[in-house]
């Protein structure tokens, strides 16, 4: 039985998009959303450019060439058409996060200390780029988790009537990676490590897809898809402290062993 609420999920974007623009946050936000804007940039421009040939192409690699099933075409050309929205758009994301993925640590990091009322800091550069190892090589994990199921998923869509489904699963392991991607970010600011991290936000998964799944949608608003990365980091950051480190111990397993995560 899977546990959690997704429009709880869906709220702590929500509140972390709200906090953007508060005192002592908003000169974190400046570096990645720039990034952001100006990779985005280039996926809307890329969209207008192939997507209409894109969604061709998936459509008629799904379905059979029969006429009597062109009724199946209308059904799924919505479906498809978010598929390659999220696939675009998170192809893009992955990019502006390795960019960007020291900047979202500083940036997840200075959060956690507001929250938690702990007087905010300036980082130098000497902390930025000191984070540049460690917060690239989880991203590098990220895309080894992503790439491999992204791939089988694909190959679902090339199946006879399993094809019909694949843009779904798609859709809804594209907000899973949206949660992975961004609760990242402070779990590993608190030396939780990929797996334990994972295996934390499968301990609420209703609650991780209502967070992701906001995200992903977010992306294919215009001029909104440009904030998504700060309010994500933001959004996750505040998920992170009230989710996870409001209570007693908890259990996390990672890995051969058993991992605890003390609240702090």
């Amino acid at each position: 039985m899977m546990k959690g609420n997704p429009l709880r999920g869906a709220n702590y974007f929500l509140r972390g998009l709200a906090m953007l623009p508060e005192k002592g946050i908003r000169h974190f936000v400046i570096v990645p959303l720039l990034i952001n804007i100006f990779l985005f940039t280039g996926a809307i421009w890329l969209l207008f450019e192939q997507m209409g040939y894109w969604i061709d192409y998936l459509l008629s690699s799904i379905l059979p060439d029969w006429k009597w099933l062109d009724f199946l075409r209308y059904l799924l050309w919505p479906l498809v058409a978010g598929l390659v929205l999220v696939s675009v758009y998170y192809s893009f994301s992955v990019v502006a996060n390795i960019i960007a993925a020291p900047f979202n640590g500083i940036l997840s990091e200075k959060v956690e200390q507001r929250l938690r009322g702990v007087t905010i800091t300036d980082s130098g550069w000497k902390e930025i780029l000191a984070l540049i190892p460690r917060t690239v090589a989880r991203e590098i994990a990220k895309l080894l988790y992503y790439l491999p199921r992204l791939l089988f998923l694909l190959i679902l869509t090339f199946i006879p009537v399993l094809g019909m489904v694949a843009p779904i699963l798609l859709l809804l392991f594209g907000c899973w990676m949206m949660a992975i991607q961004y609760c990242d970010y402070p779990m590993d600011n608190n030396k939780v490590s990929f797996r334990a991290m994972k295996d934390s936000l499968k301990q609420r998964r209703l609650t991780s897809v209502g967070f992701g799944g906001l995200i992903s949608f977010g992306m294919m608003i215009p001029l909104l898809n440009l904030l998504i990365m700060p309010a994500g980091v933001v959004g996750a950051t505040i998920f992170w402290v009230e989710e996870y480190t409001d209570g007693s111990e908890i259990d996390l397993t990672a890995g051969s062993g058993r991992e605890r995560l003390e609240h702090k």
